[in-house]
């Protein structure tokens, strides 16, 4: 059976496991101190053109959400999220497990806008409400949008304007940054986002995310808050070994970019077949809609995950292309796909 289910069921890329193979007996400091996460963060703060970064190195995306988010908050603030916000569908109420209410703001294309902060802002005017300080935003976004630079601009000003805190969730910020339409670089992350990282799960790791502080400053205790929310790894150089790997010779974008072609060979492939999508994604996550009684047979060689309905007669499912995914698996989903 062929999977698109999600781009991190397979283990890892070959590379990282060489390299773990490498280390055998090999001891390293713990807690992330080794040379590993050392070289790893030197990297990244290459990539992003920013020296002074804070670099640090968690296990997965929703460990570096809460975690993030619980650090940067005093008590009665909260945080802002479109309505398919990871924070707010996906983490089994992880934030608000530390005390932080979700603010959340509908919109279609899973992105914020200026005009939806501000609704938010204007709606928590004194001390009897929770403070809005944080926004959060995806890129790409859970229904596999992208910000433009102009539209992360934006928010970026918006939030200096009213001293909030921009927070970039970067699970798949490769995808992002690699999509048809996208003009974000690297680069632009540190100076237009308060913090931000670098997701490794859903791009080739074997596990982690890159946390990274613009402002080192903002990082203070950092570690601390890592430690007291259980996300400080004893054997903390297996996170910094993912991304070392992963930024040598730009392997985490051209891992990226494969996951990418072959998406955009499924969706130019299902579009000329006149399949429908729910959302017009340029990512690696893609959103079709089927006839329901087409997807038993659907079911029966490839793996995905349901969206849910449309309308009494038609669903729409969820197909994730990634770095391991095969020309072979798309154009054999393709081949079993109706036209209309």
């Amino acid at each position: 059976m062929y999977s698109f289910r999600n781009d991190y069921s397979e283990c890892c890329h070959p590379a990282i496991l060489e390299r773990l193979s490498a280390l055998g007996t090999q001891a390293n400091p713990g807690y992330g101190t080794d040379s590993c996460c050392a070289a790893a963060a030197g990297k990244i703060r290459s990539l992003i053109q920013c020296p002074d970064a804070a670099v640090h190195f968690l296990i997965g995306g929703t460990q570096a959400n809460m975690t993030i988010i619980d650090a940067l908050l005093r008590p009665f603030e909260a945080v802002i999220a479109a309505e398919s916000g990871h924070i707010h569908v996906h983490e089994t109420g992880a934030v608000e497990g530390t005390g932080h209410k979700v603010l959340t703001a509908p919109g279609a294309d899973g992105k914020l806008t200026p005009a939806m902060i501000l609704r938010i802002l204007d709606s928590h005017m004194d001390e009897h409400m929770v403070k809005p300080r944080m926004v959060y935003v995806s890129d790409s976004t859970e229904l596999g949008t992208i910000y433009t630079r102009a539209e992360l601009t934006a928010i970026s000003d918006l939030c200096r304007e009213h001293g909030l805190l921009l927070f970039l969730d970067g699970a798949r910020i490769g995808a992002a940054l690699c999509a048809r339409g996208n003009d974000l670089t690297f680069a632009d992350l540190p100076r237009l986002c308060d913090v931000f990282y670098i997701g490794g799960t859903k791009n080739g790791a074997l596990l982690g995310e890159a946390v990274v502080f613009a402002d080192p400053e903002l990082a203070r205790d950092f570690r601390y808050q890592i430690k007291h929310r259980g996300g400080m790894l004893a054997k903390g150089f297996l996170l910094g070994l993912n991304f070392d790997v992963l930024f040598t010779d730009n392997l985490y974008m051209r891992l990226a970019e494969r996951a990418q072609c072959l998406a955009v060979r499924l969706r130019d492939g299902l579009a000329a077949r006149g399949v429908p999508f729910l959302v017009d994604s340029p990512t690696n996550q893609l959103f079709p809609v089927f006839p329901n009684e087409e997807l038993p047979a659907l079911a029966q060689a490839f793996s995905y995950e349901v969206s849910g309905a449309v309308d009494e007669t038609h669903t729409c499912i969820r197909l994730v292309t990634s770095w391991a995914t095969t020309e072979e698996a798309v154009d054999a989903f393709l081949a079993a796909v109706h036209s209309r």
